[in-house]
């Protein structure tokens, strides 16, 4: 009997950078009192495209039933750039910016794909978890290789501008902020 079972891998080539991961359409229910996308179905947006995006790294549903490991978002920072409104279809696309054993750093790009325009990003940390022990643990060699190749066409990319930003207001005249800031 093959085992092939206990190691499942992603089939998709890494061709290219970034990886399309989802295409949807801004559902009428996600508009606010603004007539754009509200904010908290960003995230929504761009956590559903964490699915498919586990699926090509290795890391997605076979894996997790198999293995019982999963990953858990540790931090996700959103910019929005420009409003998008019900019924536009966008596109969201990953770029891995970095990983190791227990962490993989990526940025998400949200495009409506009607008029080809930049909507909002996405930097996300995500965590390997051990499902039974709901912890942070090392992943198995499987998706570790998985990522060493998409690294090798991801790192050769430019760094996106959002990637890394602080929240705060500049220290300048007539501004108040935390003194602790800096």
């Amino acid at each position: 009997m093959s085992e092939d079972w206990l190691s499942p891998q992603p089939t998709d080539e890494v061709l290219s950078a970034p990886v399309e991961v989802l295409k949807g359409t801004v559902q009428e229910q996600w508009i606010d009192y603004n007539g754009h996308l509200n904010a908290g179905y960003y995230l929504v947006a761009f956590d559903d495209a964490i699915a498919p995006w586990m699926d090509f790294i290795g890391l997605g549903t076979a894996y997790r039933e198999v293995r019982d490991i999963t990953t858990f978002s540790a931090e996700n920072h959103i910019t929005y750039v420009r409003e998008i409104g019900p019924d536009e279809p966008y596109l969201i696309t990953v770029q891995m910016l970095g990983f190791d054993r227990k962490r993989i750093h990526a940025f998400q790009v949200m495009t409506q794909t009607r008029d080809d325009y930049l909507v909002a990003t996405c930097e996300v940390m995500s965590l390997n978890i051990d499902g039974p022990t709901r912890r942070v643990a090392p992943m198995d060699d499987e998706p570790f290789r998985r990522l060493s190749e998409i690294w090798a066409v991801h790192r050769e990319m430019p760094l996106p501008l959002q990637v890394g930003r602080t929240i705060g207001i500049p220290p300048k005249e007539g501004a108040s902020r935390h003194p602790d800031l800096t």
